[in-house]
């Protein structure tokens, strides 16, 4: 008998509502999105109330801006998430299936994908305002680990996204079929790494609580650049770790690649999300040499 932690009784439905032959159902993955943005849009209007955390004492846009600012990066979110799902994880099966593409309602959001969709919305609101960039992109990094962590959480109570099989006494047992086939003896059962709340851990309390030092007590506002090279960095590193944990997407596992690197040269090689978390870290680290020329 393995030593593990038995998958919690929960629903990815938080209650459904039926109306004759149709259902309305409130899922935690969707209120995980609806909490972490109004999270965020709290974080970035208090910041923007506050004068004297920014450069020169100026905020780069009026709290009433947030506001709008907030319409244009959800829209950014869903197109981004869903684009880049397609684009970076299941290309073949969407080219055969194009219908599917619009049905966000199935699952399948990359974040990735949505950060490029953010970066889209945020260089077309700050033209269109004349807003500063780099002093928005701070705000954004600021506001956006609190989704990150609600996210992640929301995976877990999916029983997706789970981890490699481990023997570890934290490894949980994950009910769903897929979670089970570890190749495993007849009648035991498959433990796996909980990689959805390491992710939760570092991308969005750890790094969340680290940015929100440095703006409230840091004076990181006033050399811009520094929040948003931090977030990079931050991210970048914490899912390029928790990648070693995770279970590979199933359409790189092969039985000549069981471990699902996208990129590899025998049994070396890189995780999709690796080969897209280097980039980040390698603009972060750009952010933060502009923003110490700056200072």
């Amino acid at each position: 008998m393995i030593a593990a932690i038995p998958f919690p009784p929960l629903s990815p439905e938080l209650f459904t509502i039926s109306i004759g032959s149709f259902e309305f159902a409130l899922r935690w993955y969707a209120l995980a999105y609806i909490a972490g943005i109004l999270l965020g849009w709290k974080l970035a209007t208090m910041a923007v109330k506050r004068a004297a955390l920014w450069r020169f004492d100026a905020p780069p846009m009026a709290p009433a801006q947030v506001e709008q600012f907030v319409t244009w990066v959800i829209l950014g979110i869903i197109l981004g998430g869903r684009l880049g799902f397609v684009l970076f994880y299941q290309p073949a099966y969407y080219l055969a299936n194009p219908g599917q593409i619009l049905m966000i309602w199935q699952g399948g959001m990359s974040f990735h994908g949505g950060l490029l969709g953010v970066i889209v919305a945020v260089l077309l609101f700050c033209r269109s305002i004349r807003a500063p960039l780099v002093p928005v992109a701070d705000m954004m990094a600021l506001s956006v680990p609190p989704g990150l962590m609600l996210g992640r959480i929301a995976n877990f109570v999916n029983d997706e996204l789970w981890g490699r099989p481990t023997d570890l006494p934290w490894g949980v047992i994950f009910p769903s079929e897929a979670a089970q086939a570890c190749g495993q003896a007849a009648g035991e059962l498959c433990a796996r790494h909980p990689s959805q709340l390491y992710e939760a851990g570092l991308e969005g309390l750890i790094l969340g609580g680290l940015l929100l030092w440095m703006v409230f007590r840091g004076g990181a506002l006033k050399r811009p650049g520094l929040v948003t090279g931090t977030f990079f960095i931050g991210y970048g590193l914490a899912r390029f770790a928790v990648e070693f944990l995770r279970q590979p997407d199933a359409q790189f596992v092969s039985l000549g690649n069981p471990l699902g690197l996208a990129w590899h040269v025998g049994s070396w090689g890189l995780t999709m999300g690796q080969i897209l978390s280097l980039p980040m870290i390698a603009v972060g680290l750009g952010f933060l040499l502009a923003a110490r020329r700056r200072a």
